[in-house]
C-alpha cells in the first residue's frame, strides 16, 4: 500500500527491486509468495547457488530470462545502485543456507542488515537519495533493521517450524531455553520477554529512520511514514500480545494501513520533529 504513494517511476522502480527481493527470499525458503518453508539444505543450497549466478548476470548486464532477476538489471542500471549492495542481500541468503545462527545481539544485527537493511539502503538509492550520501542511507538501513527485527518477533514460530532460529543464542541462555525448545508452552512467558526486547530496538532504529525520512521528497517521504508506521504496528502488537502473540499470525489490517497513510501524510507536511542520535545504534559497514 505504501508504494502506491510514489510518483509513478518511483513507484515501478520499487516494484523491480521488490520482485527481485521476492524471488530471492521464495528461492531460499521453498516458497511462493511466501506460505510454508521447505528448508531441506541440498535443496536450500541450489537455491542460493542459483540466486547468487542470476544475480551476477543481472549485475553485469546479461539478460537473464527470469522477470524478477532482468527486473534488478533494469533497477539498478538506471539509478546507479552499487553492485556490492545487492551481494549484500545476497550474502544473506548464503548465510540462511549455510543454517546460520546468532550467538549475540550484535551478530544479530548483522544478519538483519543482510537481509532487510541493505534493501532499505537500496530503497533510498531508488527514491533519489545519492549514494554517496552516506548518513541517509544510514537512516535508510535503520528503517529495514526496524522492519527486520518486527519480522522475527512475529515469525519466531514459523522460523521454529522450518528449523531455523534467529534469537541470539546468548538471549536465550540469559533466560534459561533450551536451544530447539523456544515454542514449547512452558517457555512461552520467557519467549514473551524476548519479543519485548526485539521490540524495543525495532523501535529504536524505527524513531532513527523517521529522521532521514525528512531528506526525501514528499511523496516518498510520505510513502515511508507510511511503511514506518504500518510495520512498526507489528512489532506493537507482538508486544502487546505477550505470550498469546503467536497462537494467530499477526498482521496489520487494511483499515489501520489506511489509518496510517493519513497519519503519515500530515507527519510528511509538518515540520521535521527533534533529532534523534544514531549514538548506539549499529551501523553498516561502508
Amino acid at each position: 500500500m505504501a508504494s502506491r504513494l510514489f510518483d509513478r517511476v518511483t513507484r515501478e522502480r520499487a516494484w523491480l527491486l521488490y520482485a527481485w527481493c521476492r524471488k530471492c527470499d521464495d528461492l531460499a525458503d521453498g516458497q511462493d509468495y511466501g506460505g510454508v518453508m521447505n528448508t531441506h539444505h541440498a535443496e536450500v543450497e541450489a537455491a542460493f547457488e542459483e540466486i547468487r549466478s542470476k544475480t551476477e548476470s543481472a549485475l553485469v548486464g546479461e539478460t537473464v530470462g527470469d522477470p524478477a532477476f532482468d527486473a534488478l538489471g533494469i533497477v539498478v542500471r538506471e539509478c546507479a545502485i552499487p553492485h556490492h549492495l545487492p551481494r549484500d542481500l545476497v550474502q544473506g541468503f548464503a548465510m540462511d543456507a549455510a543454517e546460520w545462527r546468532p550467538r549475540t545481539e550484535q551478530d544479530l544485527l548483522t544478519y538483519c542488515y543482510h537481509v532487510a537493511g541493505v534493501v532499505g539502503v537500496m530503497m533510498a538509492i531508488v527514491m533519489g537519495v545519492d549514494p554517496d550520501d552516506q548518513d541517509t542511507l544510514d537512516r535508510a538501513c535503520d528503517l529495514g533493521l526496524a522492519f527486520q527485527l518486527a519480522n522475527i518477533a512475529r515469525d519466531i514460530s514459523e522460523d521454529a517450524a522450518g528449523g531455523r532460529c534467529y534469537l541470539p543464542q546468548d538471549w536465550l541462555t540469559e533466560l534459561d531455553i533450551s536451544p530447539g525448545e523456544e515454542m514449547k508452552p512452558h517457555f512461552r512467558k520467557r519467549l514473551a520477554v524476548i519479543a519485548k526486547w526485539l521490540a524495543e530496538m525495532a523501535a529504536d532504529y524505527e524513531a532513527s529512520a523517521r529522521v532521514g525520512a525528512a531528506k526525501l521528497p514528499f511523496r516518498a517521504r510520505w510513502a515511508v511514514l507510511a511503511a514506518a508506521g504500518i510495520y512498526g504496528d507489528i512489532a506493537r502488537e507482538v508486544r502487546a500480545k505477550g505470550e498469546h502473540a503467536w497462537d494467530h499470525r499477526v498482521y496489520t489490517s487494511k483499515a489501520a494501513k489506511i489509518g496510517w497513510v493519513m497519519k503519515a501524510l500530515g507527519q510528511a507536511m509538518a515540520k521535521p520533529g527533534k533529532d534523534v542520535s544514531r549514538e548506539g545504534l549499529w551501523t553498516r559497514g561502508r
